[in-house]
């Protein structure tokens, strides 16, 4: 069954997400790049708050590849008692998968618009990582749909499936996008601008539109899985 990841910036839009029943609740700060870090106190409250009523994941923030700045980075985020934390991968850089092993339940993004490596889906579920996901880091040069081909999309969900990682698709996502990314299969579908007031993807969340793209995934997902048995 896919789910619905809706990014936040605040306590404030985490309020707002959780009563609208996202099933992950995804802290970032889009001001602050692609997968901009919201301050730990900001987190840990989130996580607070939460108290277990859906799942909570929070980006590590615009990182250089640097093994020991994003193993003591990913330490201080697991500190927060987030449940997930989103690494980008914006080169292939393997001694980075090796110094984060084992250091928490790790989200290993690559990007659909920076060139992607396949083969190391392999890397992340040798060293523990929890699961992957695409997204793309240009958010003004088209969604992952433009960037990337179905037949690419699944043959990266199926990949990851088979190794046991967890999948989610992300990328300037659109209500329109959903049904044709659930007959992929990923665990998740992940949004920021199509959740926001306006066009722009650093304004405030709005209820309708979070709640719009929840009914809908809710109710595909339920299709899909009527339809396979």
């Amino acid at each position: 069954m896919t789910r619905l990841l809706a990014s936040v910036k605040s306590l404030t839009e985490a309020h707002l997400a959780l009563a609208c029943g996202a099933d992950i609740i995804d802290l970032k700060n889009p001001e602050t790049g692609v997968l901009g870090a919201l301050p730990l106190d900001t987190v840990a409250r989130v996580v607070q708050m939460v108290d277990r009523r859906s799942m909570v994941s929070a980006t590590l923030g615009d990182l250089p590849m640097q093994p020991q700045i994003l193993s003591e980075a990913a330490a201080r985020m697991a500190a927060t008692g987030v449940d997930f934390i989103k690494v980008g991968f914006f080169n292939a850089e393997k001694t980075c998968i090796a110094a984060l092993a084992g250091k928490a339940r790790l989200i290993a993004v690559l990007f659909a618009d920076r060139g992607y490596d396949f083969s190391l889906l392999a890397d992340f579920a040798d060293a523990g990582f929890v699961g992957v996901m695409l997204d793309t880091a240009d958010k003004t040069n088209g969604g992952l749909r433009s960037q990337m081909d179905a037949g690419t999309l699944q043959k990266f969900v199926e990949r990851a499936r088979s190794l046991g990682l967890v999948t989610g698709l992300a990328g300037s996502l659109r209500l329109e996008d959903v049904p044709d990314l659930i007959k992929l299969g990923p665990d998740y579908l992940g949004f920021r601008g199509a959740l926001c007031a306006g066009t722009e993807r650093n304004r405030n969340l709005d209820s309708s539109r979070l709640s719009a793209l929840q009914n809908a995934i809710q109710c595909l997902s339920d299709e899909t899985i009527r339809a396979a048995s």
